[in-house]
C-alpha cells in the first residue's frame, strides 16, 4: 500500500544519508500526520455516498463500445417494462402467501435465515440442489473437476459495507454477521442473505454461473479475455436467473419471492445507476428507490448504491446484469427456437466464446449474421 511504499522508502534513507536525514526527518513526519488527517476526513462519514456521474454522450460511447444499439433512456424504459412484469408476478405472489403488500411477503422469507455460522453449509446445500436440477434436464455440460474445486471464504466487514450479499466465482465470498458488527448491521445482514434470497442467487455465483464460466474461460479462446465485459460476465448469470424461472426451479411461494426480490433488483439497476449518470437522480434517491420499490433494508441498499457510484465498477456495469441476461436470452430464442440446437448445445458454445460482446458472440454462432452491421442487433423487441 502507499503508506508501506513511503515507510520503506524513508527507512532507507533515514540515518543511513546524513543529508537525507537532516532535510527529510521533519517533512516526512508533517506529512504522515497530514495523510492521517486526509483519510479520516473521509472515514468519519461511512454514510455518505460520493460519485461522479458521467452524463449522456459519455454514456453513449460506452454503449457503442458494448455494441448495444439503444440509448441510455431507452434502456430505462425496457428496463420499467421489465419492473412491470415483476410487479405483476409480486401480486400473483402475494396472493399465493395470503399477504396485502409485499413489504410482508418479503419479511416472511426474510424469516428463514439461518443461525450465525451455518450460513457456508447452506450454501454447500443450495449449491448441490441447483447443480442436480441443471443434470436432471440436461441443460448444460458440467465437467466433475468444475464441481470440485469451487471453495468458500467469508467476506469481511469492511468489504460487507460495499457488497452486502456474498459475490462468487471459484472462490464464493460468504457476507454474513460478525462479532465486530453493531447489533442492526448484524440483523440486516442475517435478514438480507436469508435461505430463499440466497437460492435465488447461489447459481448465480457457482454453477451454472460465474465459476462455471470462468472454469471454461481459462480453456476457451482465453484471447479474449482483453476483451471482457460485464454485459457477457454479469449477463451469463442473469440469464440464468431468468431461464430457472421458465423452467420452474422455484418450489414454493417464498422460493418465488426470493427470486423476485433479485429480479427486481436487477431492473432497478438499470432504472437508478443509468438516472444516476444522466445526472436526474441523487445518489440518496438511489437508496430510496431500492428501499421502497425493491424492498431493500436500507443499509443493504445503501451499500448496493455506494457499490455502484464509487467502488471500481464501470457506470454501465450494474446495468449490464439484466441487459446481458435479455440479449442472452433473446439469442437462445433466436437459435434453438428457430433451428435444431439443443438449449445444452447453446449453452455450451455460449461457454467456450469468452468475454465478448453479446452482439459478436451471436455473429460467431449465426454464420447468416454480417459482421459489419453486428453492433446494429436490437435484441428487446
Amino acid at each position: 500500500d502507499y503508506l508501506g511504499n513511503l515507510e520503506n522508502w524513508f527507512d532507507f534513507g533515514m540515518d543511513y544519508d546524513p543529508l537525507f536525514t537532516w532535510w527529510c526527518h521533519q517533512p516526512y513526519n508533517t506529512l504522515i500526520e497530514k495523510i492521517e488527517e486526509y483519510r479520516e476526513l473521509f472515514e468519519s462519514d461511512e454514510v455518505a455516498i460520493i460519485g461522479d456521474p458521467i452524463g449522456n454522450d459519455a454514456l453513449l460511447k460506452q454503449l457503442t463500445f458494448e455494441m448495444v444499439p439503444y440509448s441510455p433512456d431507452e434502456l430505462i424504459e425496457i428496463a420499467k417494462r421489465e419492473f412491470a412484469w415483476c410487479e405483476n408476478e409480486k401480486q400473483k405472489v402475494m396472493d399465493e402467501l395470503n399477504v396485502d403488500s409485499w413489504s410482508a411477503a418479503l419479511d416472511l422469507s426474510k424469516e428463514m435465515h439461518v443461525a450465525p455460522g451455518e450460513q457456508p453449509r447452506m450454501i454447500q446445500e443450495l449449491h448441490d440442489e441447483s447443480v442436480n436440477f441443471l443434470r436432471e434436464r440436461d441443460l448444460i455440460t458440467i465437467p466433475d473437476l468444475a464441481d470440485e474445486v469451487w471453495r468458500m471464504q467469508m467476506m469481511t466487514p469492511e468489504r460487507q459495507k460495499i457488497s452486502p450479499y456474498f459475490t462468487g466465482g471459484e472462490v464464493i465470498s460468504i457476507s454474513y454477521p460478525t462479532d465486530g458488527m453493531t447489533h442492526a448491521e448484524k440483523m440486516k445482514s442475517m435478514l438480507g442473505n436469508n435461505r430463499h434470497f440466497s437460492r435465488a442467487t447461489v447459481h448465480h455465483e457457482l454453477i451454472p454461473g460465474h465459476h462455471l464460466q470462468s472454469y471454461m474461460a481459462k480453456r476457451w479462446n482465453t484471447q479474449r479475455s482483453q476483451f471482457y465485459t460485464p454485459f457477457y460476465v454479469e449477463g451469463w448469470a442473469l440469464y440464468w436467473e431468468l431461464l430457472l424461472w421458465d423452467l420452474e426451479f422455484p418450489q414454493n411461494a417464498l422460493d418465488k419471492v426470493g427470486m423476485l426480490f433479485w429480479r427486481s433488483h436487477r431492473c432497478a439497476r438499470i432504472i437508478f445507476s443509468l438516472n444516476f449518470h444522466l445526472n436526474k437522480w441523487s445518489p440518496q434517491e438511489c437508496v430510496d428507490f431500492l428501499v421502497d420499490r425493491v424492498g431493500h433494508e436500507r443499509l443493504n441498499a445503501e451499500a448496493e448504491v455506494r457499490r455502484s457510484v464509487q467502488a471500481g465498477y464501470g457506470p454501465l456495469y450494474q446495468a449490464a446484469y439484466m441487459l446481458g441476461g435479455l440479449q442472452l436470452r433473446a439469442l437462445a430464442d433466436e437459435l434453438v427456437k428457430k433451428s435444431a440446437l439443443t438449449l445444452k448445445e447453446f449453452h455450451d458454445s455460449v461457454l467456450k466464446q469468452g468475454p465478448i460482446p453479446i452482439a459478436a458472440v451471436r455473429a460467431l454462432l449465426n454464420d447468416k449474421i454480417d459482421i459489419a452491421t453486428m453492433h446494429e442487433w436490437h435484441f428487446n423487441k
